[in-house]
């Protein structure tokens, strides 16, 4: 039977939260740079543990007037204190909750950047390692996030999209263009039964290329998430697909 790991970003201060949980199997909790707060941490954290979700750090760049997801360009050593700060904020709730950091997944430019930079990635895996070696990273499939992380003995997991358009070069389409999300839900279901079933994933430009599929994203604050979710679980279920936490 196959099986794979459903993730979502969370902890942003969005209101499904509770109505997507029981969907999933690993969570992202923004650490308080992007979106959040320790309250809005704490409770992510306690609803993750009710529905035996595994709890990962989504850490991001600071500046929740642009969600994270702007471009900044930092020294090397600010680029690893980001991750590392962030680790740290978010570890004192998952410790204070008696529970443990299974994960860790850059959110919005941080991802993106560190996917197409092998520097980079390598200093936010570094971070990720130092703080505990026992963390998976999760990382966009096939690209620098996941060889850096491997390269240095950490574990990864190859990360796929559910609401994400792909450009031919394997990224996800910016989201300044018009076509960088799936708000269809058939087109959704479509995309992650492709991406896990055959390992590939349609471009924008109708070219197939090779995904490695290990946890599927759906974002926390998209529009159509709760009905997303719902019928992709419904769908894996009946093509008999387990979602299980890696």
């Amino acid at each position: 039977m196959l099986s794979i790991d459903l993730n979502c970003d969370m902890g942003e201060g969005m209101p499904n939260d509770a109505a997507i949980m029981p969907y999933i199997s690993s969570v992202n909790i923004a650490c308080g740079y992007h979106a959040g707060d320790s309250s809005i941490m704490q409770r992510t954290i306690d609803l993750a543990l009710r529905h035996n979700v595994a709890i990962g750090a989504h850490p991001g760049f600071a500046d929740k007037i642009n969600f994270g997801r702007t471009e900044q360009k930092l020294s090397q050593e600010d680029y690893y204190e980001l991750v590392k700060q962030q680790l740290l904020i978010i570890q004192q709730h998952i410790k204070a909750a008696g529970a443990s950091m299974h994960h860790v997944k850059p959110h919005g430019a941080l991802y993106n950047m560190s996917a197409m930079n092998n520097t980079l990635a390598t200093i936010v895996a570094k971070a990720v390692k130092d703080h505990d070696p026992s963390l998976i990273l999760y990382g966009l499939s096939n690209s620098y996030s996941v060889t850096a992380a491997a390269t240095i003995g950490l574990q990864t997991a190859s990360e796929v999209f559910a609401d994400r358009t792909y450009t031919h070069e394997g990224n996800l389409t910016p989201r300044t263009n018009t076509n960088a999300l799936i708000t269809h839900k058939a087109q959704s279901v479509k995309q992650v039964l492709q991406m896990i079933q055959q390992q590939t994933v349609t471009t924008i430009d109708g070219k197939i290329i090779p995904v490695k599929a290990e946890t599927i994203c759906i974002h926390g604050d998209g529009t159509h998430t709760v009905s997303f979710v719902k019928l992709i679980a419904e769908q894996l279920k009946k093509n008999n697909i387990q979602v299980k936490t890696i």
